[in-house]
């Protein structure tokens, strides 16, 4: 048991490595696409939810129950789909300051 405790110590070690704002050419122009597709992306997560929402219902009121199933998928995956992306900034910053403690 101590092993595995030595080698979990050794795979956490910190490399001193950091990221480096600086250190690629044309990287403000990079931030602003992904910015551009994240905003792409929460708009077709909202249209997702629009399109699901009505295929919900009009399935529901008509009786036919594939499609207020496919409707109900819809609007799970949409909504899913628009709580990853708007919280892309944070679960990144998550990740990255997971290691910050172990020394």
């Amino acid at each position: 048991m101590r092993g595995v405790l030595n080698w979990l110590q050794l795979i956490a070690v910190d490399p001193g490595v950091s990221p480096n704002s600086g250190g690629l050419p044309g990287l403000s122009v990079i931030k602003q696409i992904v910015g551009a597709l994240l905003t792409w992306g929460l708009v077709a997560c909202v249209a997702g939810l629009v399109v699901s929402v009505i295929l919900w219902a009009l399935g529901h009121h008509g009786g036919n129950y594939s499609h207020t199933s496919t409707g109900k998928t819809g609007v799970l995956v949409s909504a899913g789909g628009a709580l990853l992306i708007g919280g892309a900034n944070a679960i990144v910053a998550f990740f990255s300051g997971l290691g910050a403690g172990i020394h």
